[in-house]
């Protein structure tokens, strides 16, 4: 692959990422009610389940993935009931005392993870879109499995990088709320959530 080649890769993946997506509006709902450093775990796992998509796109699997309609509604509509259910959890948490509410605020680490992974998980139709947008890039008279590395690597870093910017972001901007208004924040964060499946469950019905 020239370098010319991976530039307007670089190119292509920063202009999709230019618009916030479900990932983004989770990692801003995770950062604002547990901190940016415990959110890097709810980053892991969307860049987790990223990486998963990458292998089966790499492994030829998109046409077969493609062809489980029924099994794309299922993940797709599971993962956007798990991010209203959990929206709406904060919510209601937050119209209970300070105690329980800071309690309530701080998810395990697993349990972020895991946020993050479904999050993109619900989205299956990723495989079929690793599956177009690489092989723009590939050139066949070079190792494939390289490339394929170089880009789903490349993606990954310019994901993980867009992430963390949106965590530190909600962070630092809760981080500067008096305690009287922390409240709003775990309701901002719980409406992040809701939003953020609403988001795919819009990007479903469209593409049904």
């Amino acid at each position: 692959m020239s370098i010319e080649a991976w530039l307007l890769y670089v190119g292509t993946v920063l202009i999709f990422m230019s618009t916030p997506g479900p990932s983004h509006l989770l990692m801003l709902s995770v950062s604002m009610s547990n901190g940016f450093g415990r959110s890097l775990a709810t980053a892991a796992g969307d860049l987790s389940a990223n990486a998963l998509q990458m292998v089966l796109a790499g492994l030829g699997l998109a046409a077969a993935v493609a062809a489980s309609r029924h099994g794309f509604a299922v993940i797709k509509w599971a993962g956007v009931a798990y991010l209203v259910w959990i929206g709406v959890r904060q919510i209601v948490a937050s119209f209970r005392t300070k105690a329980d509410t800071g309690r309530a605020g701080r998810a395990s680490i697993r349990s972020l993870w895991f946020r993050g992974f479904v999050t993109s998980a619900a989205n299956p139709k990723a495989v079929v879109f690793f599956a177009a947008l690489f092989p723009q890039f590939l050139n066949p008279a070079e190792p494939l499995a390289l490339q394929l590395a170089v880009l789903g690597g490349t993606y990954l870093v310019i994901d993980g990088c867009f992430l963390a910017l949106y965590g530190k972001g909600a962070s630092w901007i809760a981080a500067r709320i008096r305690q009287r208004y922390r409240v709003w924040i775990e309701r901002a964060a719980g409406t992040s959530l809701i939003a953020a499946a609403v988001l795919l469950g819009t990007k479903a019905a469209q593409r049904q």
